[in-house]
């Protein structure tokens, strides 16, 4: 049996970040999550915070696949969001798993954690797509990348409509 070419699969897009509910960050972070399933992408999340978890509820409700990378070793783990659980058992480790798992990482809010995830995506060359005007370390990565040496496009979005312009332009989306 062959592997199937690249073009063959389903791409993949990383939900990483934070945003508490009722912010405009989370009602982004939910919108996007209902685009990434009505363009066919595959959404990853961790689901470890409200916005990674609403991204991924919404992209299930829409018809979405849904892959959940989780730090613990518990594959029982009950009304995860997804269609595939990853439970990797490498605590924070896990985070490198989450910058290789997508063809591109959205950026949402985000604080140590997410600042490891895109340090992590950024050296394995992943285009950034992170969320601007909604506040969070997302909010200043366009102007403040990881470092200098430009490993891959960061592209920033602030409306739904930014956000599929976005995935449209990395070729992500060819329907």
């Amino acid at each position: 049996m062959t592997t199937p070419p690249a073009s063959a699969r389903p791409r993949q897009v990383c939900v990483l970040g934070s945003a508490e509910p009722g912010s405009p960050a989370y009602d982004l972070a939910a919108s996007a999550g209902e685009l990434i399933a009505r363009l066919g992408l595959t959404l990853v999340s961790g689901c470890g915070s409200p916005a990674t978890r609403v991204a991924a509820e919404r992209a299930l409700a829409a018809g979405g696949t849904v892959v959940s990378i989780v730090p613990s070793d518990d594959i029982g783990l009950k009304d995860w969001p997804c269609t595939v659980l990853i439970p990797c058992g490498m605590g924070d480790a896990r985070n490198l798993l989450m910058a290789l798992a997508g063809d591109a990482c959205l950026v949402i809010g985000g604080r140590a954690g997410t600042k490891s995830e895109v340090c992590l995506a950024w050296l394995h060359r992943r285009p950034l797509l992170p969320l601007t005007g909604c506040g969070g370390w997302s909010d200043r990565l366009d102007q403040d990348p990881p470092d200098e040496r430009g490993n891959s496009p960061i592209l920033p979005w602030n409306s739904v409509a930014t956000l599929e312009s976005q995935l449209r332009a990395l070729g992500l989306v060819t329907q």
